[in-house]
């Protein structure tokens, strides 16, 4: 048994060991929410929801979000009741004892496209589209793994060959991956004018990702900014204080 402890903890070791090699070698990029001071961009945020719902919704949930979130993102009350509208949940019972249809209110959690994982699996080949609602803090630098993962779609080369539904991806862990490219130069047409390239939309929808998963990233790095100036403050001053009391102790 100590054999096999032993073993299971090496072959684990050495996968976590191999996925940090990884990360190390992916490209590193710039973002406006990294750093102590760093914040979103909202219209970014804006454009990455347009891109998850017109792209990647078909197949992705992200059963943690509601609606009215999307107001913190810039979107108006009326704008988030008419985004809600147009998707139906199921409700109920009513007085009847039976379920119904509605159409989705801004209280509503995002409507996912499919009405379970078996229905999710079968129309994937058999595998099942991850949640993307904190997909971002599924690794180490995450944001960076999932532009990368975008945008890193090529063919093969001659000497790897590729399974059935399976697409090469020089990012992801074992070279292929399930999901085929999701994001071309034009895929999405921006309102705002801006330049829709592969690496925008993939920009775009990561930085949409990343605040979903951290939608209180810049309260907290406030908060952690006025902790600091305060017990600067009052070190500094509890410094002086000390110096005037005990200064002639010897």
């Amino acid at each position: 048994m100590k054999i096999l402890f032993f073993l299971v903890t090496f072959l684990i070791s050495g996968s976590l060991l191999a996925a940090e090699s990884s990360n190390k070698n992916m490209p590193k990029h710039e973002w406006s929410f990294k750093g102590i001071t760093g914040t979103f961009d909202k219209a970014a945020l804006q454009r990455g929801y347009k891109v998850y719902r017109e792209v990647c919704e078909g197949c992705h949930s992200m059963k943690l979000l509601y609606y009215r979130d999307l107001m913190d993102i810039g979107f108006s009350e009326a704008e988030v009741k008419a985004i809600a509208s147009e998707y139906t949940v199921l409700d109920g019972p009513n007085d009847e004892g039976e379920m119904f249809e509605r159409s989705a209110r801004p209280a509503d959690r995002f409507v996912s496209s499919y009405a379970n994982e078996n229905e999710a699996r079968a129309s994937n080949n058999g595998a099942y589209p991850p949640d993307l609602s904190v997909i971002t803090k599924a690794r180490k630098h995450g944001e960076d793994y999932i532009y990368n993962l975008l945008i890193g779609y090529e063919e093969p080369p001659e000497n790897i060959e590729v399974g059935d539904g399976m697409y090469y991806n020089k990012w992801m862990d074992g070279n292929q991956i399930a999901m085929p490219q999701p994001i071309y130069d034009e895929s999405v047409d921006y309102d705002d004018g801006t330049d829709n390239n592969e690496k925008q939309i993939a920009k775009d929808v990561v930085a949409f990702l990343k605040w979903s998963a951290e939608p209180e990233l810049e309260v907290r790095k406030n908060l952690g900014i006025k902790a600091i100036l305060f017990f600067l403050v009052l070190g500094t001053v509890v410094y002086l204080a000390k110096n005037r009391l005990w200064r002639r102790v010897h």
